[in-house]
Order: structure tokens, then sequence, then C-alpha cells
């Protein structure tokens, strides 16, 4: 899983952004973002208050990036997982990509916790919904996908009390 991070500075100056980052993140996911403080931040991660914004404007761009670059994770280990296997099989599909985001939590918990569990609600800017829709849709077409062959296949009929709830389970999962 990759952060972000900015290629035109020093190495000094990256290797802050990523003790910062690191810091934000450990912190946001075990005092979540409105306790955590900048000052907070700063002194878990070894640097001054004010070097946070030296790398950030606020600390509400700081969990907006981290935010992105998990999405943005996510949206991969979902695109990947769907391509690496047959169409035709998207239970198959949906099993690989939950694979792939547990195995991201076993190597780093926190930034699946923030990109997927976390409420951030007003915090996220627009490009940070963007990121989330993107990763949603991916979700979303498997889905549909998978419905559409139960029902070309004859398993699933319009009257099925069970298609419905599949439906209304699959639709609650992703709207949430």
């Amino acid at each position: 899983m990759s952060h972000p991070h900015v290629s035109n500075t020093t190495p000094a100056a990256d290797l802050t952004r990523q003790r910062l980052i690191r810091a934000a993140l450990e912190l946001f996911t075990t005092r979540g973002y409105h306790v955590t403080t900048t000052a907070q931040i700063a002194k878990k991660a070894g640097i001054a208050e004010g070097t946070i914004y030296r790398h950030f404007a606020s600390k509400q761009q700081l969990v907006n990036e981290l935010y992105r670059a998990a999405q943005r994770w996510a949206t991969k280990v979902a695109q990947e997982a769907s391509r690496s296997l047959e169409p035709t099989n998207t239970r198959a599909q949906l099993a690989a990509v939950a694979h792939g985001l547990i195995e991201g939590a076993t190597q780093d918990p926190s930034i699946v916790k923030l990109g997927l569990l976390e409420p951030l609600g007003a915090v996220l800017d627009d490009e940070s919904r963007k990121t989330e829709r993107e990763f949603r849709l991916v979700v979303e077409r498997l889905i549909a996908e998978g419905k559409a062959q139960k029902i070309v296949a004859g398993e699933w009929k319009s009257g099925d009390a069970g298609l419905r709830l599949v439906i209304d389970g699959a639709w609650r999962a992703i709207s949430a």
C-alpha cells in the first residue's frame, strides 16, 4: 500500500512527511479524527507542530489525502481481483475482492480502517468523495453482474423473496 507522497522534496522532508503520515494515520484510527489534535500528531511524529503545515494546509487536508490513498488502494484491489478471474464467476470475484481487502488489513490495518470503516462524513472534500464513489462503483458493478448472471441462468425468479433480500442487503452494504 502506498501513502500520499510528494516527489520533488528532499529525502529529509520525505522522511518527515512519512513519519507525519504514519502518526496521523495511527491517531486518526485509534482516537478518531475529531479528537486527534495537530499537537498530538506532531508529538507522535517527533516534529514541531508547525512542521505539519509545511506538508499539509490543515488537519482536514491531511486526513483527506490519507483517505484518498486508502480508497485508491481499495479500488485497485477490487479492480485487480475482478480482472483476475472469469467474468462469469462473480462470487469468486467478490471473494477475491474481500480476500484482497483482508490481506491489506493484515499488512496495514490503519489504512484499511481509515478508508473503509472510519466515519468521516462532512470532513471529506469533493475529491475524497469522488475516490470513494470509484471504489463503490467497482463493487456495485460486480454485484450487478452477479445478479444479472443469476437471473439469466434462471436461478432467480422475479417473485423470489430471497432475491429481494440479497438485492436489499447488497444495496445497504454499498450505500453505507
